[in-house]
């Protein structure tokens, strides 16, 4: 760390040098600009932002199926406006793989395809997209989806079951968007005010839409079991109902706290939560001991639903904790 003297110039101006090390280094010379980015008592300093697009190349002669998907969502994550997928011939089948990539990537379009290139561009500005209204939404879908979920096993009900699995690649699509826009934050301040939050509120949205995508993951999980189960017992359909209802009330409570300005409305919901998480472990030890007496493999699979709903509310304290740091007062300089 180095300290610099706050010295006055023409009577009202404040001037401050910058170390010449880092300057240097970021290629800043005399008669550049530099940007500040006021952050509540702090002030970023950065060097002039670029206005071009950042681009990146990627050999993927070696790529087939799911890792050459793992290696699109990563360039998108990692903030590349534009994609070059190069390789001495692109197949039908990774072409037809980068076409489903895209499909799952809010604002990636491919542009341009040829013999040896596939090229990908976001089409979308990421002062443009609001992290709030993805969580938001991300919080719709998944809470219904584990609703949806755990009707379709109860009622035996295959299409509703069905849709929620599909459900889960529109949560998915959220979840890398905020993950790019964070990561964005977090390498340019500029990006921070575009999107018009605090790099510290990008986090904490960003962790918990990690946690809304596991438990969309899981009502995904119940949905599939719900294909294979059949009738269940209404004394076990009642307990399963009893545990998503209170499963749900942490992560909607949860988020609640998380969404919440009032910093004491925040920290009181945030303990509420927490507090249930406790409780909802001592009702999956019961519903556990309901089903045990079942065959084994119809056991087996309801116990996996116990453990889904049982890792939701998990994920909603998670959720909680994230919003008790968030409203907690912060240390003064």
């Amino acid at each position: 760390m180095e300290t610099r003297k706050v010295q006055v110039t023409g009577g009202s101006t404040f001037t401050v040098s910058i170390p010449k090390g880092w300057a240097t280094e970021n290629g800043i010379e005399a008669g550049d600009r530099v940007e500040f980015h006021p952050e509540g008592d702090s002030l970023l300093l950065s060097p002039r932002t670029a206005e071009d697009t950042v681009e990146g190349t990627v050999d993927i002669t070696d790529l087939e199926g799911a890792e050459l998907m793992r290696t699109v969502f990563t360039l998108y994550v990692s903030g590349f406006d534009i994609i070059n997928l190069e390789a001495t011939r692109v197949t039908p089948d990774q072409r037809r793989t980068v076409r489903d990539a895209t499909q799952g990537l809010v604002g990636l379009e491919v542009i341009e395809e040829t013999g040896d290139r596939v090229v990908l561009q976001d089409l979308l500005d990421s002062s443009e997209l609001s992290i709030h209204n993805a969580i938001t939404r991300m919080r719709l879908v998944s809470i219904t989806m584990l609703q949806d979920a755990v009707t379709a096993l109860v009622e035996n009900d295959d299409d509703l079951a069905t849709d929620v699995i599909e459900r889960d690649d529109d949560v998915d699509r959220l979840w890398f968007m905020i993950s790019r826009v964070f990561r964005s934050a977090l390498r340019n301040p500029s990006t921070a005010a575009d999107i018009g939050l605090p790099r510290e509120t990008c986090f904490d949205y960003h962790s918990s839409a990690r946690q809304l995508e596991r438990i969309a993951d899981h009502a995904a999980k119940i949905g599939n079991h719900a294909l294979e189960l059949g009738e269940i017992p209404d004394e076990v359909r009642e307990a399963l109902e009893d545990l998503h209802a209170q499963s749900a009330d942490v992560v909607e409570m949860a988020m609640d706290a998380l969404l919440e300005d009032d910093g004491s409305e925040a920290t009181r919901l945030g303990n509420t939560a927490r507090e249930h998480v406790r409780e909802i472990d001592q009702h999956t030890r019961e519903v556990d001991d309901l089903i045990r007496d079942m065959d084994a493999e119809r056991a087996q699979q309801l116990s996996l639903v116990v453990d889904s709903l049982s890792r939701s509310a998990d994920y909603g304290g998670n959720i909680a904790e994230t919003a008790l740091q968030k409203a907690a007062p912060r240390p003064e300089n």
